[in-house]
């Protein structure tokens, strides 16, 4: 009897295997990117004590489905290779003593962080308003002229704006924080209402969330809207448009800049 029913069952996973694959872009797109060259390999995302894991992985986790399909690098970045945790540094903003803090481990300092990264994600959270960000904030200053590309999420637009690479640029970024971050870029045009900013090659978002609209829209951008529709058929997400913000009349944000 089951040496009756192995043909069959053979037969349903080679149909289920052709349905997964017809369901993505075909290869050869894959190779004529690879052959010019023209997809980024190696990214870097930078991580501090009391980031906020979803700006980090609202960027990585789509960007995740793309490396099963393209060659692609991650370095997770911080000042020293000590795991990092989300716990607030201070006790005023833990009242309630919890424990409820996840840590990533980074895998390079910023001191030997690869030359040859391309791609900077720049995540926010409450650590952005610590007294002394100098050694994130030094570390996008000076690697900014090297990148392809430069994505700020959330309140890591603070960090990038603080580090003068804003200066110049449109930008926008989370609006329930809005006057404490737009503060750190006087010489930046903060954007409001918008769901994310596109500058030249810095993107920068607004809340959380929003990361993941401009991850999507980034992807199609690099590597074109089959595959943008591919990762988010995967994830099962609808996109929200660059215009999509609520929350900037939420929190009486003046409309200010233009997309």
């Amino acid at each position: 009897m089951l040496k009756e029913l192995i043909p069959s069952l053979l037969s349903c996973m080679l149909a289920m295997n052709s349905v997964v694959e017809a369901s993505s872009p075909q290869p050869h797109s894959i190779k004529a990117r690879e052959a010019n060259e023209t997809t980024p390999r190696n990214f870097g995302v930078v991580v501090f004590r009391a980031m906020l894991m979803q700006d980090m992985i609202g960027v990585v986790d789509p960007l995740q489905n793309m490396a099963h399909k393209f060659p692609m690098n991650l370095y997770i970045l911080s000042s020293t290779l000590d795991p990092v945790t989300t716990e607030p540094a201070s006790a005023a903003m833990n009242v309630h003593n919890s424990s409820f803090w996840p840590t990533i481990n980074p895998t390079h300092t910023f001191a030997t962080a690869p030359e040859d990264i391309e791609v900077l994600i720049v995540p926010g959270g409450p650590g952005v308003r610590a007294p002394d960000v100098s050694a994130m904030t030094n570390f996008i200053r000076d690697r900014y002229p090297k990148l392809r590309y430069l994505l700020t999420v959330c309140t890591g637009a603070g960090l990038a704006a603080k580090s003068g690479v804003l200066d110049g640029r449109r930008a926008t970024t989370n609006k329930s924080a809005w006057k404490t971050i737009t503060s750190y870029g006087p010489n930046t045009t903060w954007v409001s209402p918008a769901r994310w900013v596109v500058d030249g090659n810095i993107w920068s978002s607004s809340g959380a969330t929003a990361g993941l609209d401009l991850t999507f829209a980034w992807i199609e951008h690099i590597w074109g809207q089959e595959w943008a529709e591919y990762v988010m058929g995967l994830q099962e997400y609808v996109p929200h448009p660059q215009d999509f913000d609520p929350f900037a009349a939420k929190f009486n944000i003046t409309p200010t800049g233009s997309l």
